[in-house]
């Protein structure tokens, strides 16, 4: 329990409430079960103890009486013993649904952890995409002054070469 504790807590806060509800609902079932089970036990013990009495009677009482008494305390011990089982069945079933639970946690672990490390990824190569853009932006700039730096000197060029034409 301990353990479904520690990794619900180290889950995201949505996963974390759903992952922290789900422990205290299972440990209040198992704490449930376990007294159950001590119950159990101590019914079990005393209707052993009643049948070490009948069985060691000194024949003060009718053989009849005696029968009756143990086959009435021997349906209840095999109620005791099937209420047990059932209490322990449903122990072991619990245990497996926290185990399902936290193999979950840790897939999603895993998951989370594999979606961070590709958006750490992204993030770089965004970064570098980024300065190639600028670059090619400055170059585009650059290549635009320069053409426009071309057609002024041969507008120039032009109109002088007119101008001493025409003179």
């Amino acid at each position: 329990m301990e353990q479904m504790e520690l990794e619900a807590r180290d889950q995201p806060a949505p996963l974390r409430v759903r992952a922290t509800a789900q422990t205290r609902s299972l440990r209040t079932e198992l704490s449930s079960l376990e007294a159950d089970y001590k119950r159990s036990r101590i019914a079990y013990s005393d209707e052993l103890s009643v049948r070490e009495k009948l069985l060691s009677s000194d024949g003060k009482t009718s053989s009849h009486g005696q029968r009756s008494l143990l086959l009435g305390n021997t349906e209840r011990l095999e109620s005791a013993s099937s209420h047990l089982e059932a209490g322990y069945r449903t122990v072991v079933e619990t245990e497996q649904i926290g185990q399902d639970i936290l193999d979950n946690l840790h897939r999603d672990r895993e998951t989370i952890q594999r979606a961070r490390e590709r958006l750490r990824e992204t993030d770089s190569h965004l970064g570098k995409s980024s300065r190639v853009l600028s670059g090619m932006m400055r170059r585009l700039i650059q290549n635009r002054v320069i053409l426009m730096a071309v057609a002024v000197a041969t507008l120039i060029v032009i109109i002088i070469a007119v101008y001493f034409s025409v003179r």
